[in-house]
Formats: structure tokens, C-alpha cells, sequence
């Protein structure tokens, strides 16, 4: 029996071409009625479809269209049916973000790779950290703070000088962004069941945004984080391509 395949793909002109020729070979299914997802595109495309088809049963499987593709596979319109059949299943639980903002509204939102909060003004940030209702840090002032999975842990965080986290692990990691005071913290590791609450000092002289995975909230005073162990979404890669040997190679080059 022929696997039900749902194809989406970003807008870039390639990806839209490789849709359309996808498409005509193996067909195309709606996606809630799809035994897989094949998703064409970049990373941030990866994170969009993940995030947008986390309550339907199919996993996803990428093929890269756009430019470092981390969390995809390697493009090819052929054998496609034999490479889903054979590809390995990394499960990926997001992080959840809830801030709060100086007018008093609450933001939610779920984050796969980071969950970060950034100065949004020409003064650095300062932030107390608590860690499950434990001060851990009473006065970080720095450009900012990120808390990352270990599925995330390559992008941002590793570019802020983080560590990169084996898939497997039970860990998050914490990690200041161009710390000043303390100058030499660069972050902690964490489990996976800590809660992280974020508070920012004098928000009006010293404003700070929130991301998770892009989704922006400006003027936060307050952000809490903490693994959603209820959501769980399904990646599939090429056998001996999965995340723990790309996390592993990751730390070679």
C-alpha cells in the first residue's frame, strides 16, 4: 500500500517547483489525512510546519530547499517512498513561554528550538533569574537570555557561545547573550523539568522582548519557561542522518 504523502513548501521559487514535481510523481494528500508530511524548505520552514500540523498524527520529514536545512534531509525526487519507509523518528518536545507585558496582558506561545529574551532598547537588559522559585541569579545585566532545547541547542544558543545538547538528553540549556555583569557566566545547564522564570529590571529604562521561535512580544516585565512534555512532535530523518549524529558531527567543525 502506497504511503498517503501531504506536501507543503515555502514560498521560495525552488521549493515551489519541487512541490509541483513531487506532486506529479507520488501525488498529494490533505494533511490531515496523511500518513507522513514531507515539508520543503529551510529550517525556519521546518519550525513553521512543525508547528502548524503539532495536533495531527503524521510526522513530518524534511527536504532542504533552502539554506543550512539542520533539521532537514537531503533533497532528491527519487525513491521517495523507500526513504520515508526506512527513515528514523526523533520525537521533540517544545518549550512553552508565557510572558508577561507592561500593560498587563499575558502572551503564550511554544518555541522547538529557543525561547529567548533580547534588550529592545540602546541600554543593555538586566534580569533576575529564578529557577523553580529559587533566585538563581539576582542581577544579570547582559543583550540577553535564552533558555534552548536540545533540538535548538545548534542554532542561536550555539552561536551565544552555548553547548550543544544530545538529542536524548533531559537537559535545557540557559544561556546569556554578550553577558557584562557577571562578565564571565555563560549559563547553566538545566533539566528538563525546571521551570525558568525570567523578571526584568526597570523595564521602562531598560525594555526587553521576548521570541519563541520567532514570535516576537515587545515590553515584557516577566517570562516564564518550561518544557511542554504534552506536546510531542515527530521528525523524520535519513537512516544514520538523525539529530544525535548531526548534534554529535556539530561539535567536530
Amino acid at each position: 500500500m502506497s504511503l498517503r504523502i501531504a506536501f507543503a513548501a515555502s514560498h521560495a521559487p525552488i521549493a515551489q517547483s519541487a512541490k509541483a514535481g513531487l506532486t506529479r510523481r507520488y501525488g498529494d494528500h490533505a494533511e490531515d489525512g496523511a500518513d507522513v508530511i514531507v515539508a520543503l524548505g529551510g529550517d525556519g520552514f521546518m519550525l513553521d510546519t512543525l508547528h502548524r500540523t503539532q495536533e495531527l498524527n503524521a510526522p513530518v520529514y524534511g527536504m532542504n530547499r533552502g539554506t543550512v536545512g539542520f533539521l532537514m534531509n537531503e533533497y532528491s525526487d527519487h525513491r521517495l517512498e523507500d526513504r520515508l519507509a526506512e527513515a528514523e523518528e526523533a520525537v521533540i518536545n517544545p518549550l512553552s513561554m508565557t510572558a508577561e507585558t507592561r500593560d498587563g496582558r499575558s502572551h503564550r506561545a511554544l518555541a522547538i528550538n529557543e525561547v529567548s529574551l533580547l534588550r529592545a532598547g540602546p541600554q543593555a537588559a538586566q534580569l533576575r533569574i529564578i529557577v523553580d522559585d529559587k533566585v538563581r541569579m539576582s542581577e544579570l545585566v547582559c543583550d540577553g537570555a535564552l533558555v534552548s532545547t536540545p533540538a535548538g541547542s545548534t542554532a542561536y544558543n550555539y552561536s551565544a557561545h552555548g553547548p550543544i545538547l544530545p538529542i536524548g538528553s533531559d537537559v535545557l540549556a540557559l544561556t546569556a547573550v554578550a553577558a557584562f555583569r557577571p562578565r564571565r557566566w555563560r549559563g547553566a545547564l538545566l533539566p528538563k523539568s525546571a521551570e525558568v522564570l525570567f523578571e526584568v529590571i526597570d523595564p521602562e529604562k531598560r525594555p526587553v522582548m521576548a521570541e519563541a521561535d520567532s514570535r516576537a512580544v515587545r515590553d515584557v516585565v516577566r517570562v516564564t519557561v518550561r518544557s511542554e512534555p504534552s506536546i510531542a512532535h515527530r521528525v523524520l530523518f535519513d537512516p544514520g542522518h538523525g539529530l544525535e549524529e548531526r548534534l554529535i558531527r556539530e561539535q567536530f567543525v
